[in-house]
């Protein structure tokens, strides 16, 4: 029995590295680059005064209403699931040369990309089969839900707080330059300084957007109201409500435009 389970894992191991899926998670890379195109897009346009929703299920929503948006979120939703394969996969088979606590911080960061890319290609799908919830509400009733369960109050602080710090790890991985190491950097000059310009920028916004919703989180747990838990979309307008804050998020905007160019550009020069 042993033997047969090791087996089993050993082609489950073959398939999820081969090459057909590596391309099919390339394109999840794409996915997500385009995703935060629109986000940026939509951050810009709340800063001048227009209306939208400033997050994953805005921009799915507006790429269902381009020409062929069903063969669109199909595809992207394909391609969401196959990152999410790859990721899931090298958190379970990989990593196992390192030291101990190198090896669990990879690993849990696959898992970690694993969830989010599954999240995606979930919104995907109910957008694409007609299911258009209202995301900030939702968002609203699940910290309800949370704050009523027992031990929900500690578990929404910590939540919040996570993210608030993964804000802070990205916005410090995007100044260090940190995500050039996972990239297979053009030989162009040119091209280098394009890539390290969208990265630093694109990464510090998102940070900036990961901080704003993960404070967001652990006020309206604070507070005891869970209508302020809005996720990305109420930080991002937040945000614009603050001291200049339509030229914060403005420049926010534009940086997830950046993050969304250099995903793209990951989807091709990534070492996966």
């Amino acid at each position: 029995m042993k033997k047969e389970l090791q087996d089993a894992a050993e082609v489950a191991e073959d398939v999820t590295n081969s090459k057909p899926l590596e391309y099919a998670a390339r394109a999840g890379f794409a996915v997500s680059g385009i995703l935060h195109f629109l986000i940026g897009l939509v951050a810009i346009r709340l800063a001048m005064g227009g209306q939208g929703q400033a997050d994953v299920s805005g921009a799915v929503e507006s790429l269902s209403k381009q020409p062929a948006g069903p063969i669109l979120l199909w595809s992207a939703f394909a391609a969401c699931v196959a990152l999410a394969i790859w990721q899931t996969s090298d958190a379970i088979f990989d990593f196992s040369h390192l030291p101990t606590k190198k090896k669990i911080a990879k690993k849990l960061k696959a898992a970690l990309q694993a969830v989010v890319y599954t999240g995606f290609a979930l919104t995907l799908a109910s957008v694409a089969i007609g299911a258009h919830a209202d995301h900030r509400r939702s968002t609203s009733d699940l910290t309800l839900q949370l704050m009523q369960a027992p031990g929900g109050v500690l578990l929404l602080i910590v939540i919040g707080a996570a993210v608030a710090v993964t804000g802070v790890v990205y916005a410090i991985r995007g100044f260090r330059k940190s995500f050039i190491k996972y990239l297979r950097m053009p030989s162009n000059e040119h091209a280098r300084t394009a890539v390290s310009v969208t990265g630093i920028a694109g990464y510090a916004a998102k940070g900036v957007a990961l901080l704003l919703t993960g404070l967001l989180v652990v006020i309206a747990t604070m507070k005891a109201d869970p209508s302020q838990s809005t996720g990305l979309d109420g930080g991002l307008k937040a945000l614009r409500d603050q001291p200049l804050g339509m030229y914060m998020l403005a420049a926010v905007g534009a940086g997830l435009i950046c993050y969304g160019v250099f995903m793209a550009v990951r989807a091709r020069l990534a070492r996966m």
